[in-house]
């Protein structure tokens, strides 16, 4: 690869804006050309970890855009600013790969399809599961057939709280203040663990499945007194081949990559020939079939440059001019969002609904 690909960085609603940056520092091939925020004390923590110097930072994404000329920008935003950010930077001629979730809601999503689709540049929605090898290799395991027919998806995911650590997974103690003042727990930006986790699950479920959509959705979450949003949902989806279940939490017991909790965060899937179970951070994953009804434990894939992480797998689709696929494409992230948008909705009507269109 003989050119540098010239990088930005814009807006800093979420701290997953530090860890694709370090992928993008740590690439022989890109460059950091600018970072942008409206709050200049949240790009402090950049600033220090990878040396941008203070031309290249800005508080005008306008001027970041114009000043920096970048070739691909990462969009941070909180989930409900997802189209807004995106229809504000596709006009500068740029690839975005947007950090999950897809969008605030299904329009808004086909909203940004649009916008990007107006500029022949590439939109990607990273989804940080996508990259962890024992989900790879459960995909690779279910391309070869090892289950055969995929009928069941099983997840459950999430963390402590969005509030106990920052990028690099540094961890912090929060308080009542950090809550009160944090879009994760502001409904009308799209906070909630629903909103932030179950995409993840609808997403690379629709990856396992296939590309297939479900026909009918119900979701129910928690309601706990003196927050606006919730802490943990379950979804289930109906497909014409049988139910997965998919369940978001904040407040599991520990963090997965630091010691799983119970239950264990990650999937399991049912085939018509075999299960297969996929945890997260595990150096294992454990298939089950009919010459080997005990289950047996399989080591993980390892994962290679450049198919190990967003930033490297994005900048190679682009440089070999390579649409993206799977989770980060458009087309699957699209379903992923339609189940979580029918979800929403179930969940608020408090009935079976189906699948928004």
């Amino acid at each position: 690869m003989s050119k540098t690909w010239r990088v930005a960085g814009i807006n800093f609603d979420h701290f997953h804006m530090g860890d694709l940056l370090r992928e993008v520092f740590d690439h022989p091939h890109a460059e950091i050309v600018g970072i942008s925020d409206e709050r200049p004390e949240r790009m402090h923590p950049a600033k220090d970890n990878f040396n941008i110097s203070a031309d290249r930072i800005f508080t005008d994404y306008r001027t970041c855009l114009e000043q920096a000329k970048p070739d691909l920008v990462i969009l941070c935003p909180a989930a409900s600013e997802h189209g807004a950010w995106t229809e504000k930077v596709a006009p500068y001629d740029v690839h975005v790969l947007l950090e999950k979730p897809f969008a605030g809601s299904l329009a808004e999503a086909d909203r940004m399809i649009a916008a990007m689709g107006k500029t022949g540049r590439q939109l990607a929605i990273n989804w940080p599961l996508r990259w962890y090898p024992s989900h790879v290799t459960a995909k690779r395991l279910v391309d070869e057939g090892r289950i055969g027919e995929v009928q069941e998806v099983h997840f459950y995911d999430g963390n402590r709280g969005p509030l106990y650590h920052t990028a690099d997974k540094v961890e912090v103690t929060p308080t009542t203040e950090m809550k009160a003042e944090s879009w994760f727990y502001a409904k009308a930006r799209g906070g909630g663990s629903l909103l932030d986790y179950l995409g993840y699950g609808t997403t690379l479920g629709t990856w396992y499945h296939g590309g297939n959509a479900p026909v009918e959705v119900t979701c129910m979450w928690d309601e706990t007194a003196g927050l606006e949003v919730d802490e943990h949902s379950i979804t289930i989806c109906r497909y014409a081949k049988g139910l997965s279940k998919f369940e978001t939490r904040w407040g599991t017991f520990s963090d997965p990559w630091v010691q799983q909790p119970q239950p264990k965060c990650g999937f399991v899937i049912k085939g018509s020939e075999g299960t297969l179970s996929s945890y997260d951070c595990e150096a294992t994953v454990r298939l089950q079939t009919p010459d080997g009804p005990a289950g047996e434990d399989l080591p993980v894939d390892k994962l290679e440059p450049p198919h190990h992480a967003a930033i490297p797998y994005f900048i190679d689709c682009l440089a070999e001019e390579r649409a993206v696929e799977g989770p980060l494409s458009p087309a699957v992230s699209r379903i992923g969002q339609q189940i979580v948008d029918t979800a929403y909705k179930s969940a608020q009507e408090k009935r079976t609904l189906p699948l928004e269109s």
